[in-house]
């Protein structure tokens, strides 16, 4: 055979191998491109707006059209056309999905704009949510490294959901408060490891492991755990295919309502689908099957539905602190701290002009900040799902003041905006608000010595603003003279400053008074909490139709003080040890314990009346005796959630 054909036999064999191989590649790429919405849209689906078949059909003409469809959508805003502008949106996101901008006007066209157009507070949290799920679910996964995504969405959680502007706000953090509860179960239970930041963060993470760590698949489910896989088939035969957020809603609906006092009367309304349901939950065949199906289902809603990773909110939870992902600054600090991660690997000293990194950080700095003042959440799940209007509430949670000075030289190191030759930096100006605000929390909680640390720390901070040539006096006299002094000025009339100063005195008059029975002290911190809260109910409340009735502002202190501080009670016992508790339970005033009871019986005293007949210890009953006066508390409570039921219905109907 001649040299020359047997040099086109060998390139003829390269030239197939190499098409195989190509064909492969293409394949994998075609998949690939599909699977992470790579590829612009080459066919017009049922439901599409109509300028999205004809954007396809422009072929080469698209980026021109889009660029006209932009320019009217933009328009059509300008004029109030909302819905119109909205469907533009839809078509723009559809042609060009990697825009992030457009991706932007729609979701703020839909929480902000449509949203406030509407009649109800649930009408409008269905826009405000359907914005979130547009960035979160939509966008972002179009566009996995977009910073401004990443920015505008963690926005939206603070602001409009955590923040106070629009009158709605009380039933956003509701809504947002039953989804999460859904979604991942209630937190970690409150115990003695809450005390120390270090055995309050490794709780959490121990509890989001639990969804980390979970089989991927319903087959590595049924190889690990074959009753689960089983208890799976047996509740979609039962509930006829539910979905996985309606099991996971009913399966929370029953654990509520266990623990409610209402629980007689509605497991008399029950019907039989709810009536097998609750039997199953108390099957002993299934007791260690119900843990690993709820894990393995919570992890799949997490990834596929919410687009979140279980590990990289563990990362977050070392990194910020035990974060209540029920609190919506929970969910600003995930998205704005992921949005700058991704973007920083695409970051250079030649593009980084591109990156809009300050803002993007000062929402995480926001949020961290948002966390101390309300990241301690009490919330009554079934008082929710049953229509009652109870406001959650929220308190200052002091594992994030650590967590922000930890943070802030991060932040600081890549914003061009605080380097020392400024006279004032933003993120130094913020810092020091923490800290006065961290000063005044500690000293009416009782922590002096702590509340001195913060003190000395604001005085010397090294990198605080320069323009204030007052600064020096101010913290150079007395602590008690300086809080005395920021309550007599503006920050007294902050809701939020407000707020820490009941809940923190009365974790003075709880822990500092009663456990360590100072009745002085118990009754000075407890007098000056009713007097906060009553300055703050006359100056940061109005009724308003939006919000079912009552609007607090900032959401997070219950109207009757005598919630306020029952419930401020029954939460600070739980962090006690047994011996702590049953000393701080006896010192409190009757109407205290009547709190704190149900609370502690339906945690306790299984566990202690079986350590007992074993010859280890007392008697729960003997520990924490039933106050005098249970029933007509338990029927205040009802009579409250009544009253303001009526409330609502009556203001709707004006």
């Amino acid at each position: 055979m001649k040299r020359d054909t047997l040099i086109q036999l060998g390139a003829l064999l390269v030239a197939v191998v190499c098409l195989g191989l190509s064909g492969g590649v293409s394949l994998a790429l075609t998949n690939s491109s599909g699977r992470n919405q790579l590829s612009y849209a080459d066919t017009a689906e049922a439901g599409d707006p109509p300028e999205v078949a004809l954007g396809i059909a422009m072929g080469a003409f698209r980026g021109v059209f889009v660029n006209i469809l932009w320019y009217r959508a933009n328009e059509m805003k300008e004029q109030g056309y909302y819905y119109e502008a909205m469907e533009l949106a839809r078509a723009i996101t559809k042609l060009q999905p990697r825009f992030p901008q457009v991706w932007v006007f729609h979701a703020w066209n839909m929480a902000y704009n449509i949203s406030v157009k509407t009649q109800t507070p649930e009408e409008r949290w269905q826009w405000v949510q359907s914005g979130i799920r547009l960035l979160r679910n939509e966008g972002i996964r179009a566009n996995p490294n977009a910073m401004l995504l990443h920015k505008e969405l963690a926005w939206i959680f603070l602001h409009k959901v955590a923040g106070i502007t629009d009158d709605a706000n009380q039933t956003y953090k509701r809504k947002l408060a039953e989804e999460w509860t859904v979604v991942l179960g209630d937190p970690p239970a409150r115990s003695i490891e809450d005390r120390t930041r270090e055995g309050a963060v490794e709780k959490y993470v121990e509890w989001l492991n639990t969804f980390s760590e979970a089989p991927d698949t319903m087959e590595q489910l049924a190889a690990r755990n074959p009753k689960a896989a089983e208890l799976w088939d047996v509740l979609q035969g039962l509930t006829d295919g539910q979905d996985t957020v309606g099991l996971l809603r009913r399966y929370e609906s029953h654990k509520a309502l266990r623990r409610s006092v209402f629980r007689a009367g509605a497991q008399r309304s029950m019907g039989e689908t709810n009536i097998a349901f609750g039997e199953l939950m108390d099957d002993p065949e299934y007791a260690e099957a119900w843990p690993a199906l709820l894990s393995h289902l919570r992890k799949r809603l997490l990834l596929d539905d919410y687009n979140m990773e279980p590990t990289r909110m563990i990362r977050f939870t070392r990194k910020f602190g035990p974060i209540d992902w029920r609190h919506p600054a929970a969910h600003a600090l995930y998205w704005s701290a992921r949005g700058v991660e991704e973007s920083l690997t695409r970051w250079t000293e030649d593009n980084k002009k591109d990156f809009d990194f300050i803002n993007t950080d000062r929402i995480t700095i926001q949020s961290l900040q948002e966390l101390y003042r309300s990241g301690d959440v009490y919330f009554n799940f079934f008082d929710s799902i049953s229509g009652g209007t109870r406001p959650y509430q929220l308190g200052p949670n002091a594992h994030f003041v650590e967590s922000y000075g930890e943070v802030l030289s991060e932040l600081i190191g890549r914003s061009w905006a605080d380097v020392d030759k400024r006279p004032y930096r933003v993120y130094a100006a913020g810092y020091e608000n923490f800290l006065r605000d961290a000063v005044r929390f500690f000293y009416r909680r009782g922590q002096i010595e702590v509340a001195k640390e913060y003190y000395h720390e604001l005085g010397t901070f090294p990198g605080r603003n320069v323009n204030d040539p007052y600064f020096d006096i101010e913290a150079s006299v007395p602590i008690d003279e300086f809080v005395l002094r920021e309550l007599q000025e503006d920050r007294i009339r902050s809701p939020y400053v407000l707020v820490s100063e009941v809940v923190g005195s009365l974790q003075g008059a709880y822990i500092g008074g009663l456990l360590a029975g100072d009745d002085e002290l118990f009754r000075k911190n407890f007098q000056w909490a009713a007097q906060a809260h009553r300055y703050y109910m006359e100056t940061q409340v109005r009724d308003v139709v939006a919000d079912g009735g009552r609007d607090t502002r900032t959401g997070v202190l219950d109207p009757e003080f005598r919630l306020v501080s029952g419930d401020l009670f029954a939460r600070t016992i739980q962090l006690m040890s047994l011996d702590d508790a049953a000393e701080m339970y006896g010192r409190a005033p009757i109407q205290l314990q009547q709190f704190a009871y149900d609370f502690l019986r339906a945690g306790w005293k299984e566990e202690l009346d079986r350590q007992a007949e074993a010859g280890n210890g007392r008697p729960f009953d003997e520990l924490f005796m039933e106050p005098a006066g249970m029933a007509e508390h338990r029927a205040w409570v009802a009579r409250i959630a009544a009253e303001r039921a009526q409330k609502q219905i009556d203001l709707q109907q004006k």
